[in-house]
């Protein structure tokens, strides 16, 4: 979310409220006639959108906010405060349009080492890690050359993903008639000397430029601070060209227009476009071309980036959830606000449960729903579980997928959030984790005894599904599928090797320390877990879990089923006995109603929550925090 721990000021800038698109440079060509400034111009010129130019210093958290609902394009941005790239990551649809190498402190590797005397390390610095963070956020990476993209994905290869076409350097349309017509006007004439770019930066190399011409005896004019067109009408009369910069220069529009005017080049391989196919050709009609193509190419790929709405199918499980009180239809409809689907597996419910769905989806044409009838009372029955999600998951048919339990349910202030997060999906991951709010007995606690994530947003790939790790699968004596302790039947694993797969999670090692010191009474780290959560829920789509909010429901639906759900998936000792039940220390056949609710009263006021792999003695307390996140609104 936005970063309100910096200036809301916007100098002044004012946007249009029409504006479609913000384009960001450090400067413009009315401020400076460099070659970025011009390509930049040749786009600006070509946008077919409603198009506001801002300055990179101008960018601002205020400014951010205001126009959050617009695409922004990124030129160059040196001048901007950096400390605005996780509030542009996690709120702005944007591209990037890169021109040099950022990710390098000296925008240049070569420069970088230069000065150093040592090689660039700066892909691996907070820099360049910032840089490429704030490429991974956007909807695309424009190049300006193969090569400069080929060490940027070589530096950074979960790039890929966010790599858009080559470029080039941009012309407009008036430019490249100005350079075929001086072209033809010289046509005949007699070229004489040799042009030298007189830039007094290392990296340009003018120093080389003029030794090669003295060493080769060729006349020579240095060329530098001269009117735009007046350099071009000077290439347009010169036998030649040498440009021998010292370090990647991505795409030198120089390069480009001496071509273009007919002159001979001398240039070396740090001129990073001169060997790609469109350049590397004596044909200029064909350069032409494709540079004449290069604006309507970029605004394609924006606005189809601007149109681009990811999709989603969500799915869940239900079995008889209107007599186990599972808020079943608040869940499905929490989802409807954000997927294009809502995929239902029924196991067989004899409670009404399915015939409501049915019947749902009989006017809800994003509900699909079926039935898989399950044998609930066979001794494995802890693992249809997980082969009911399976099934659920196998109806999507969106790109990607959200699960859900039926007792769980999204704020709906979380829709927008779960779009965003799909449209820059973390590169390299297929399964994404977010936050859990897991309730005590009511909206006054939440428990921090559970780790507060679960795998949740995933891509829709064939070799996703559910069910018990391969190294966790047990087989009894007759056959069936059980597990070992450290799974609940449902993880999400490789549908071949069974394999559980990797997740990206935002659950780091700090907050998990502070959540087990809180744990073991810590106050401090208890507040700063507490904290940590309520940020985290706050600028994440999370789920909040009602599993155990209503304490009574949940000790009955633990003594009809979870409990022995839980001794068959592991395979433990299922028998009544005092000693199996670990809630009251009786057997479950003498546990009353009145007995039911003063244990739920007790465990309300002592307990933050409590995991039943062990007994309670009714003494023991459990620290809790508090969550900030009113409740759904189809909760309340």
């Amino acid at each position: 979310m936005f970063d309100f721990q910096h200036s809301i000021f916007g100098g002044g800038v004012t946007i249009p409220p029409d504006t479609q698109v913000i384009f960001v440079s450090d400067m413009f060509v009315e401020d400076y006639v460099g070659g970025a400034e011009l390509t930049s111009q040749a786009l600006i010129d070509a946008c077919p959108l409603k198009l506001a130019k801002v300055k990179s210093k101008d960018v601002s958290v205020a400014l951010l906010q205001e126009h959050s609902e617009k695409f922004w394009v990124f030129g160059n941005f040196a001048q901007m405060d950096m400390n605005l790239i996780p509030s542009i990551v996690g709120n702005l649809r944007y591209s990037v349009l890169e021109y040099d190498y950022k990710y390098c402190q000296a925008r240049s590797p070569e420069k970088h080492q230069e000065a150093s005397g040592r090689p660039c390390d700066c892909a691996n610095q907070l820099s360049g890690k910032m840089i490429s963070a704030f490429f991974v956020g956007s909807m695309g990476v424009w190049w300006m050359s193969d090569k400069q993209k080929e060490r940027y994905l070589t530096a950074f290869p979960f790039l890929a993903d966010k790599s858009k076409r080559t470029l080039s350097s941009v012309f407009d349309g008036k430019t490249l008639s100005l350079l075929r017509s001086l072209r033809l006007q010289n046509a005949a004439a007699s070229r004489q000397g040799w042009i030298v770019l007189g830039s007094e930066s290392w990296i340009k190399g003018a120093d080389d430029a003029k030794k090669w011409c003295e060493e080769t005896g060729k006349q020579y004019e240095v060329v530098w601070n001269l009117p735009y067109e007046q350099v071009l009408r000077k290439l347009a009369t010169a036998e030649g060209f040498v440009y021998l910069p010292k370090g990647g220069d991505t795409c030198p529009r120089m390069v480009i227009e001496a071509k273009l005017l007919g002159c001979k080049l001398h240039v070396n391989d740090n001129v990073q476009h001169k060997d790609e196919s469109w350049f590397a050709t004596d044909d200029l009609t064909s350069i032409e071309g494709y540079l004449d193509a290069a604006p309507a190419v970029f605004w394609d790929g924006i606005q189809q980036m601007t149109a681009y709405r990811p999709t989603v199918s969500g799915y869940v499980t239900a079995y008889n959830c209107i007599d186990q009180k599972y808020p079943f239809r608040q869940c499905i409809e929490s989802m409807l606000a954000f997927c294009d689907e809502v995929c239902v597996v029924d196991g067989g419910s004899t409670d009404g449960t399915f015939v409501h769905l049915r019947t749902w989806a009989q006017h809800e044409p994003k509900l699909k729903v079926k039935q898989v009838k399950r044998d609930w009372t066979s001794k494995r029955h802890p693992v249809f579980d997980g082969m009911q999600k399976a099934e659920a998951r196998a109806m999507c048919s969106k790109e990607f997928c959200w699960q859900m339990d039926s007792d769980e349910v999204v704020h709906e202030d979380d829709a927008a959030k779960v779009t965003k997060m799909c449209r820059a999906f973390v590169p390299g991951a297929d399964v994404v984790a977010l936050p859990v709010i897991e309730y005590w007995g009511g909206p006054d606690k939440v428990r921090m005894d559970v780790q507060p994530w679960k795998w949740r947003l995933s891509r829709n790939l064939p070799h996703i599904t559910h069910g018990i790790p391969q190294e966790l699968r047990r087989v009894d004596k007759d056959g069936n599928f059980y597990a070992a302790e450290g799974t609940d039947g449902c993880d999400m694993i490789h549908k071949e090797t069974g394999e559980r797969l990797p997740c990206a999670n935002f659950y780091s090692q700090d907050a998990d320390n502070a959540r087990r010191f809180g744990m073991m009474g810590n106050l401090v780290a208890q507040q700063q877990y507490e904290q940590w959560f309520n940020q985290v829920v706050s600028s994440l789509p999370c789920v909040f879990h009602y599993s155990w909010y209503d304490l009574p429901r949940k000790i009955r639906l633990y003594r009809d089923y979870w409990q022995n759900h839980w001794n068959a998936l592991w395979d433990k000792d299922a028998s009544d006995t005092a000693e199996n039940n670990l809630m009251f220390g009786v057997p479950w056949k003498d546990v009353t109603d009145e007995m039911i609710e003063t244990r739920a009263a007790e465990m309300k006021a002592k307990l933050g929550g409590w995991i039943w792999h062990r007994p309670w003695d009714g003494k023991a307390t459990t620290p809790h925090i508090k969550c900030n996140r009113t409740q759904p609104k189809v909760m309340q």
